[in-house]
Order: C-alpha cells, then sequence, then structure tokens
C-alpha cells in the first residue's frame, strides 16, 4: 500500500514539475519583437567610424606639432 502512494506522489509531482517547466517555454521574451534594431545600420555605423578615425588622426597631427615645436624649444633652451 505505502508503495502504491508513493509512486502516486511521485507521478504528481513529475507531472506537476514538468507542468511547470513547461509553462516557462512561451512566457518569456528572449528577443525583443519589431521596433526599433538595437544596432546602427552597418553603412551608417562605417561612415561613422571613418569620421571619427578623421578626427584621431587630426588630433593625433595637432599633438605631433606641439611636441615637435616642445622639442626645439627645449634643444635651443640649452
Amino acid at each position: 500500500m505505502n508503495q502504491r502512494i508513493f509512486r502516486w506522489a511521485a507521478l504528481v509531482a513529475a507531472n506537476l514539475f514538468l507542468w511547470g517547466v513547461l509553462s516557462f517555454y512561451g512566457s518569456s521574451i528572449a528577443a525583443p519583437q519589431g521596433g526599433k534594431q538595437p544596432f546602427t545600420n552597418s553603412v551608417e555605423q562605417r561612415h561613422e567610424i571613418i569620421r571619427e578615425l578623421q578626427q584621431i588622426r587630426t588630433v593625433l597631427q595637432e599633438q605631433n606639432r606641439l611636441l615637435r615645436a616642445m622639442a626645439k624649444q627645449d634643444g635651443q633652451a640649452k
């Protein structure tokens, strides 16, 4: 009799567990549906990277010019 009750309890517990697991199957939203894309257009992204690289190049040229001017001043001061 105890073994029969144990089997029924195990069967009910397994069913409840599987029902609980399967209830989460469709209720979660893994990816947003429609709306704005998380990334910009690849062409726009490429143009933005090019603009930023050009700005970095300009800043580096200015920095190099200032460093050369300081090196000349230090060379003349000695």
